[in-house]
This record gives structure tokens, sequence and C-alpha cells, in this order.
């Protein structure tokens, strides 16, 4: 079973950029057709897809954070990587990363990791 963990700094002030990170356990990052995501909630509104990166390194983004966002990986660490640009309070959200096997569904979810933003 594919397990996943987010990590992150829990509080970040407005402006900065978030970076949050996620190994899968028991996945290679770059197995055949597995797709990992980024997904966010926020208080109040439901699931936002944000952006996801392919075994090979592509990355699609969601339009409303394309401009923000950027996905990277590692993979002499297995891990993947979120960067969120210029954050304000409105980015205050719980972040999934989620793993998909080429189902196009979200298989594999993290328990979340809570981001504040506040000065």
């Amino acid at each position: 079973q594919v397990q996943m963990q987010e990590s992150g700094p829990g509080l970040i002030k407005p402006s900065q950029t978030l970076s949050l990170t996620c190994p899968p356990s028991n996945a290679s990052i770059t197995t055949n057709y597995y797709w990992w995501n980024w997904i966010r909630q926020s208080p109040g509104l439901g699931l936002e897809w944000m952006g996801s990166i392919s075994r090979s390194g592509g990355t699609d983004y969601s339009p409303t954070f394309k401009n923000r966002a950027s996905l990277s990986r590692n993979t002499s660490k297995n891990q993947f990587t979120l960067q969120l640009r210029s954050v304000t309070p409105e980015d205050t959200a719980v972040y999934y990363c989620v793993g998909d096997s080429g189902t196009n569904t979200w298989e594999y979810w993290g328990g979340g990791t809570q981001v504040i933003v506040r000065s």
C-alpha cells in the first residue's frame, strides 16, 4: 500500500514562499504511470487540485495556481515538492499530497498538513 506523508512549516507569513514536501512510501516517484498531486482544502471550501508531477518530471497545473505554484521532484530522496509563492491569508488550508497510479483517481492520500498564513 502506498503511503503518503506531507511535511511543511505549519505557519508562514504573507508574501513568503510556502514549501511542502512529500516522500511516498512503498512506491517510487519514477514508477510507470504514476502521477503525484497536491490538493488543498481551505476553510469552508471544497478540495482544490493544485497541480501534479509525473514519473518523468512533467508537470500540470491548475489555472488557478499556474502563476504561483511550482512542482519539482528529487529522485535520490524519492520525494516531490510544492512551492507556492507570494502566499496570502487566503492560502490558509490543509494541504494534501496524493498519489495516482494511472487510474485518474486520487487513490493514495496523506493525512494533510495544516498551513496557516498569518503575519
